[in-house]
């Protein structure tokens, strides 16, 4: 099947069509009228708009030669743990399963995981900084009356430090964290919050996903959903695909809007 092209300036009545067709391909039906109903509202996951990548670079630093293979055990853990605990009823919030995968990703690595470097490493999280194309994005949306928040595994916590690192305060009307329905993406209690917390039909409402699975999760969920796919990863094979895919925030302006 054909990968969904990316939005463009040229999207017209034709390319929503086609869109419509490609997702009822998919086993994900995306009718027509929906494709026209506008973009009322849209929830972010975290890492579609801070960047995780100082955390690797902190990783190498403080372990050389070590950094890509703490980095790698460190990232897949990290959401295998949200997905076993939310399968397990075992939950914990998203910084202690961090900090959790983190311990299991330097024994791993085989390297020496002292108090002093868990620390700067834990800590990294609540500096983070927003990729280059999000502020201007940001403000081309919410100038369009777009509703923006975050619905994000992130605490409350690691969220609001992130966005005043980033320098983001306004931008968001809510940061949905699973920790409100104990239960990460994508549990369908997750993708639930961006409904109940704008009171709009799903339909209304897309998700901005950037870990491939988290898009599959969210349009299984039934929203409209844009992939910014920084990392130009393939399309998981789930049975169902993005509305849109894009690699910055500038292609998701231009998918709401021509929605």
């Amino acid at each position: 099947m054909d990968r969904p092209a990316r939005p463009t300036s040229a999207i017209g009545r034709r390319q929503l069509l086609k869109l419509a067709a490609a997702s009822a391909l998919a086993g994900s039906p995306l009718s027509a009228a929906k494709a026209r109903t506008p973009v009322k509202a849209i929830g972010f996951d975290g890492f579609v708009i801070f960047d995780p990548r100082p955390i690797a670079a902190l990783g190498e630093e403080l372990f050389p030669g070590k950094g890509d293979a703490l980095s790698t055990a460190w990232r897949t853990r990290q959401f295998e743990y949200t997905w076993l605990r939310t399968l397990t009823g075992r939950y914990k919030d998203f910084w202690k399963v961090t900090e959790d995968a983190l311990v299991y990703a330097a024994a791993t690595a085989r390297v020496e995981l002292t108090a002093d470097k868990r620390d700067r490493l834990m800590q990294a999280w609540l500096a983070l900084k927003a990729y280059p194309d999000v502020l201007s994005g940001l403000r081309a949306l919410r100038d369009a009356g777009i509703r923006l928040a975050f619905l994000s595994n992130l605490t409350e916590h690691m969220l609001e430090a992130a966005i005043t690192s980033a320098g983001l305060e306004g931008l968001f009307e809510q940061n949905l964290s699973t920790d409100r329905v104990r239960a990460f993406k994508p549990d369908p209690r997750a993708y639930q919050m961006g409904i109940d917390a704008f009171g709009l039909p799903r339909e209304e409402i897309a998700f901005a996903a950037f870990g491939g699975w988290d898009a599959a999760g969210a349009k299984s969920f039934g929203y409209r959903t844009f992939w910014a796919n920084r990392m130009h990863l393939p399309v998981e094979e789930l049975d169902v695909r993005p509305d849109a895919i894009g690699d910055n925030l500038q292609e998701l302006v231009r998918y709401a809007m021509e929605a």
